[in-house]
């Protein structure tokens, strides 16, 4: 199934380069461009795309603004695609504030050609992008030094089993679904499980909320080893 992508971002120049590496892909296929926050929610609405590629600062409406309208669309509009915020800068508060309102993870605009592919396959499997190291200190950083953490957080975890609140703390330290399996010695398709059972009583969108949501109840706290 061909990925539909679209790409926001100020710069004509990101743009024409990101969109020429994507389109060379055979399963991705890139459907609309936009050079800010507001003309990208349009796009997104008319183009109906897997995968937005958001840029964190631009004018007219920043790519906060405009992941918030997309991930949370008014009454009538169904289509939701997965946002993958694109960033100069590896600790940014924007960032930040993106995972909370549901965008799959950040990429730093430096990153090579090969990442962002496998990044727009990764974003658009459902997966969050919280591989790198980096994103899981952004996170730490961010709930460390401004938590604000949505209502009771420590008490939601009291509706989670043992065995899904152990595999929500290790998605946080940023385990893949393959490592956890073999942490808990389980079938990966068993992890699949839990996960989709964690995250539907939480109430969370996906594995970067799931991050977020951990560190915010006190599963676990920045500076904890993996």
């Amino acid at each position: 199934m061909t990925i539909r992508v679209i790409i926001v971002d100020d710069q004509a120049m990101v743009r024409a380069g990101f969109a020429a590496l994507l389109s060379a892909q055979a399963d991705i296929d890139v459907v609309g461009e936009a050079p800010d926050g507001r003309e990208g929610v349009r796009v997104s609405r008319s183009t109906h795309p897997d995968v937005v590629l958001m840029d964190v600062r631009m004018p007219e409406m920043d790519g906060l603004t405009a992941a918030r309208e997309i991930l949370d669309p008014p009454p009538g509009v169904v289509h939701r695609p997965k946002v993958l915020m694109l960033t100069t800068f590896d600790i940014d508060d924007y960032v930040y504030e993106a995972l909370r309102a549901g965008a799959s993870g950040f990429l730093l605009k430096d990153a090579p050609p090969a990442d962002l592919i496998a990044a727009v396959r990764v974003v658009a499997s459902g997966e969050a992008l919280l591989a790198p190291s980096v994103t899981r200190r952004l996170i730490a950083d961010f709930v460390q030094q401004r938590p604000a953490p949505r209502k009771d957080p420590a008490l939601r975890l009291k509706g989670l089993t043992p065995r899904e609140t152990e595999v929500l703390e290790l998605i946080a330290r940023g385990l893949s679904n393959q490592e956890i399996a073999r942490h808990l010695v389980l079938a990966e398709q068993t992890v699949k499980t839990h996960i989709g059972r964690v995250l539907a009583k939480l109430d969370l969108r996906d594995r970067a909320q799931a991050v977020i949501f951990a560190y915010e109840a006190g599963l676990v706290r920045p500076g904890d080893s993996g």
